[in-house]
């Protein structure tokens, strides 16, 4: 998993992971520490649900169920593995089946050219009509048997042409699992960092506009902490869904982590962003949040959004700072809107004399 916490952020949740694994008397292995850092932070809901469930309903944390939890959660090189593993074991299978398949066949085919040679010759030194009949019944006798070989060999490349369409499909839902956030179904940090990297290179190549949106949930853990994970959860698909909705071609939005979001905007110039900002808010306020329980009216939820256009040359460390930069702003200035981040520092040039 990769993260892209601020070193101030990264200070503090490292430092509550380590009190909760000095507390319980944990071994501090690098599973145990990013499985707690991970809880500390927010940044996987699952995580979050599944360490709560057990320190809430009075049970041990022990160093057993954090390995369990992070090979669940967080370790998708054992989930590729496995998924590996798999394929493999299908892949060796439908080989060996249509090996063995073609090579009976092939030695088939040899005894039949064989017979058919003879059955030539047998033609040439028939004398009568009825010798003549007996050898053509002989020929087609073999002829079906070649028919019945030929289709045990089809029948055997169509059952893996169906192995092989059903090993596409698991990669394919494998690779879409590693690649979706779990709780809300759309794109997660692994999916937005592979995606943020490639739209920034193709932006200063093609020196076409690009924009980041960075979105935070105004007071979600009150929310959350009134209202319990449940509605919580439901908070957090209701903005993923609207994000979805709101966007579209090559837009991506994603589930940064814990209760932030971020929008990728490619081929978009800030001013059509902060546009595009302020409708996704908006949607998002008008939508009342309703106690599935109880029916009752819990209110509304609002979002704060920090925006930067890419600027020339930019990496895209320094893109996501400054747009994390206007989100905080956008808080501090009282939530529920929409700011621009400042314009990249000009990177100074030293030019040599010849």
């Amino acid at each position: 998993m990769k993260y892209n916490h601020t070193i101030d952020k990264a200070r503090v949740y490292a430092e509550k992971a380590m009190t909760r694994i000095l507390k319980g008397k944990l071994a501090p292995t690098p599973q145990v520490y990013e499985l707690l850092y991970v809880y500390e932070s927010g940044e996987d809901a699952e995580v979050t649900r599944a360490v709560d469930i057990i320190i809430k309903g009075g049970h041990e944390l022990t160093e057993d169920r954090c390995v369990e939890l992070h090979n669940r959660f967080l370790n998708t090189t054992l989930r590729s593995e496995e998924a590996l593993t798999k394929a493999e074991g299908l892949v060796a299978e439908t080989i060996t089946n249509v090996s063995s398949a073609a090579a009976a066949v092939h030695d088939k085919n040899d005894i039949y050219s064989e017979q058919i040679g003879v059955v030539a010759t047998q033609f040439e030194r028939a004398s009568s009509a009825e010798e003549m009949k007996a050898v053509a019944s002989a020929m087609i006798v073999e002829a079906k048997k070649m028919v019945t070989e030929n289709k045990t060999l089809e029948d055997k490349l169509n059952q893996s042409a169906s192995v092989m369409q059903q090993l596409r499909e698991e990669m394919e839902a494998v690779r879409r699992e590693a690649m979706t956030d779990a709780l809300t179904g759309i794109a997660n940090r692994r999916l937005f960092d592979a995606e943020f990297e490639k739209l920034v290179y193709e932006s200063h190549e093609h020196q076409k506009p690009m924009t980041l949106l960075m979105i935070d949930i105004d007071h979600f853990k009150s929310f959350n902490d009134n209202y319990g994970h449940q509605v919580g959860d439901q908070v957090l698909r209701l903005v993923a869904r609207t994000l979805k909705d709101g966007v579209k071609g090559r837009d991506l939005p994603a589930r940064y982590g814990g209760e932030e979001f971020t929008v990728l905007l490619p081929e978009t110039e800030l001013a059509n962003a902060l546009k595009l900002a302020n409708d996704l808010r908006e949607a998002v306020a008008a939508k009342e949040i309703l106690n599935r329980a109880t029916g009752g009216r819990l209110g509304r939820i609002t979002m704060s959004i920090g925006a930067a256009e890419l600027g020339q040359n930019e990496k895209t460390i320094e893109m996501m700072e400054r747009a994390d930069a206007a989100l905080y702003k956008a808080k501090r200035n009282g939530r529920n809107q929409v700011v621009a981040a400042e314009a990249p520092r000009q990177k100074r040039v030293v030019l040599h004399k010849q």
